[in-house]
């Protein structure tokens, strides 16, 4: 019984590692190509973000200040790591889940053996062979949600600095024009 509860609970486990993949992948994928677009039109003169930006919510055309900017980047990398806390979990608790079904399985196994009559190596196999699966179900588990985990971690990095450097023009842009204001006022 404890076996089929373990491979229910990694075949969860499965299933949500999957489901934040795709949907994070193709959120964060989005989200880049907005933020490339928007990073190449400031690039080639635009004087404010593109409205599809992230950082449109905190620039507006009269006035902003680099504070703002700050909590922008920082809602930004609240969204961009989504779904990565629990990629983690998942990739380290399931070898253990799947460890904790294993020792369950074979401490009934010998628990049955000392109650029956004769143990040979035809009856001990397959139960042990049975708990083992467990625990390779849990690592199976825990590699995809390890390697998904760092793949969208590079992916919300990229995202990032796609934000980061908008931002740095932007905060740039802006000292500049407060210094041609106050040349301007003192000529």
């Amino acid at each position: 019984m404890v076996t089929w509860v373990v491979l229910g609970w990694l075949s969860v486990y499965f299933i949500a590692t999957l489901t934040i993949l795709f949907a994070r992948w193709s959120q964060l994928s989005q989200w880049h190509e907005r933020e490339r677009a928007s990073l190449e039109s400031i690039m080639m003169g635009s004087k404010n973000v593109r409205d599809d930006s992230i950082l449109k919510r905190c620039v507006s055309s009269a006035s902003y200040s680099i504070n703002l900017l700050k909590v922008c980047k920082n809602v930004a990398e609240k969204n961009a790591t989504i779904g990565l806390s629990w990629l983690s979990v998942i990739a380290s608790t399931s070898p253990f889940i799947g460890l904790f079904g294993t020792v369950v399985s074979i401490l009934e196994t010998f628990g049955g053996l000392g109650n029956a009559s004769s143990a040979s190596l035809g009856v001990i196999a397959p139960a042990i062979s049975e708990a083992l699966i467990v625990t390779a179900a849990g690592i199976f588990v825990a590699i995809p949600a390890y390697s998904f985990h760092i793949l969208l971690k590079r992916k919300a990095y990229e995202v990032l600095s796609l934000v980061e450097r908008q931002a740095e023009i932007i905060a740039s842009n802006a000292k500049a024009g407060e210094a041609k204001s106050g040349h301007d006022q003192l000529g």
